[in-house]
């Protein structure tokens, strides 16, 4: 029988959880469940100057956001812990001096000083640096006189002649030569392993056998097995995704749109929505015409076979239609409560404000705005009217709607209108505006357009008479008068 696959999703917790990073969970989350298999989350913290324990918290927020549950890790004891690489020391002390023993690590005293010198030497001389294995030519007992006088050193990786290949799932055949490689250090002079060394210490304790990552890792790759074949474990099969890029072509970075999980969480963004734009980033299902997939559709489909070699670009428009394919087959009650976290985040209210009247009224405003959102945090941004009487008028609108000859005059009779309605419906206030506009023999978008920026204080947004009913009778007297004084303002000021 074959052996059940395990996979890992190894992040360092130094920030925040890149798209990259997401993505690359997600595809090893999909092949997980595709094949019965486990989801392994280690956290490689052996970075301990950038290592934090809020950006752990940050990474495991956003893994649970996504839905990416992981089998073993983190709050999930598996027969493998700890699932922190700073609490394995032991398993790279352990390792090292295998490795020692049998002449394939080395110590290495040379200072970085020493290094930069001889490095920038050889590079004037027109050759490639690699290290020139001074070291390896010291006797133990040299090597036991300097740790007795409290010398600092590295220890490294011995690599032999030849070459070193793998098979890449993607890829093929992927063949280095050893002389491209240099030896490269194991574990640093303050005893903390490197990234490559650790990570193939913890694969192998904890029976990896697919490595799925980023395909800026295949210049690890040979190192690293051949760290496996020295320590005598076998080699995992390894798929190496193309990177996500900008729609220039360059690095995903934030003058892309945020590259930040956390970010699209915090504007309103849909979790199911954003696991289905990653999973379509260098993916094909084989459904030319299928953009919208659930996360059983992902899982049931997903292949490596089918992950393109080529880079991914990332495409905030995309992701913002997809989002708004979701928005509007969602729940009501969840975009309601993902609004509501939205506006205690941005401090817009405060959490004892969220009565059950408080809920119902975003209700109402989820209700005429879920339509035209692209994320449910462009409700703050673009309608932040709904929840302050203090709102910023635009004023270039402001003049041009309100400071026309009749403007202020048929505020003033909207005002008269709507003061005599016992409330503020669509069917009433829609036939107080066509009965007014009769009246006075002009378009009613002539009434529409000064009374949509007396109460928003924009042109544009829900429908007039759905935004008078939610905002009430209170409210829109109290903002037409408050539009009223800012006319006459602007007037005795000359504008």
């Amino acid at each position: 029988m074959e052996k059940t696959v395990r996979v890992r999703f190894a992040p360092s917790p130094t920030g925040f959880l890149h798209l990259g990073g997401a993505r690359t969970s997600l595809f090893n989350w999909a092949y997980a469940r595709k094949t019965g298999g486990v989801f392994v989350l280690r956290i490689e913290d052996t970075d301990v100057a950038r290592s934090t324990d809020e950006s752990v918290e940050v990474i495991l927020d956003s893994l649970k956001w996504l839905g990416f549950n992981w089998d073993e890790g983190p709050g999930v004891d598996g027969p493998y812990k700890p699932y922190y690489q700073s609490m394995r020391l032991f398993f790279y002390q352990e390792q090292i001096q295998k490795l020692l023993q049998t002449g394939k690590a080395y110590r290495c005293f040379c200072s970085a000083e020493e290094l930069a010198e001889r490095r920038e030497k050889t590079m004037a001389e027109g050759k490639n640096w690699r290290y020139d294995r001074k070291c390896l030519q010291l006797s133990p007992a040299e090597v036991e006189t300097r740790l007795s006088q409290g010398a600092s050193s590295v220890i490294r990786f011995f690599i032999p002649e030849g070459e070193t290949s793998f098979i890449d799932m993607l890829r093929g055949d992927v063949i280095f030569n050893n002389v491209e490689l240099d030896d490269f250090v194991l574990l640093k002079s303050d005893g903390m392993p490197t990234y490559n060394f650790a990570c193939v210490v913890d694969d192998a304790y904890m029976k990896i056998t697919h490595v799925i990552r980023g395909d800026d890792h295949i210049s690890n790759t040979p190192r690293q097995v051949l760290l496996y074949k020295a320590l005598g474990f076998p080699v995992p099969q390894y798929a190496h995704i193309p990177m996500i890029l900008g729609k220039d072509k360059t690095r995903l970075s934030k003058r892309h749109g945020s590259p930040s999980v956390t970010y699209y969480r915090d504007k309103g963004y849909l979790p199911d929505a954003m696991v289905n734009y990653l999973a379509r980033l260098s993916w094909a299902s084989g459904e030319e015409e299928k953009e919208i997939f659930t996360r059983q559709e992902i899982i049931e489909r997903f292949s490596l076979d089918q992950v393109s070699k080529h880079s991914a670009v990332f495409d905030l428009d995309k992701l913002n239609w997809m989002n708004s394919v979701y928005i509007r087959e969602a729940d009501q009650s969840t975009l309601v409560q993902i609004l509501v976290e939205i506006l205690i985040r941005e401090q817009v209210i405060k959490p004892n404000a969220v009565t059950p009247d408080f809920t119902h009224y975003c209700e109402k405003i989820v209700a005429v705005m879920r339509e035209r959102m692209k994320y449910v945090g462009q409700i703050t941004e673009d309608a932040r009217y709904f929840f302050t009487e203090d709102f910023e008028y635009d004023w270039i609108a402001f003049d041009k709607v309100l400071m026309n000859e009749g403007a202020e005059d048929r505020l003033v009779l909207c005002r008269e209108e709507f003061k005599e309605l016992d409330e503020l419906t669509v069917e009433a206030t829609e036939d107080v505006i066509r009965n007014l506009s009769e009246k006075q023999n002009i378009k009613a978008a002539q009434f529409i357009h000064p009374l949509r920026m007396a109460i928003s204080g924009v042109k544009g947004g829900p429908g007039l008479f759905e935004l008078l009913e939610i905002l009430g009778k209170e409210k829109v007297l109290f903002r037409i008068d408050r539009t009223l004084n800012q006319i006459k303002i602007r007037k005795q000021s000359g504008n």
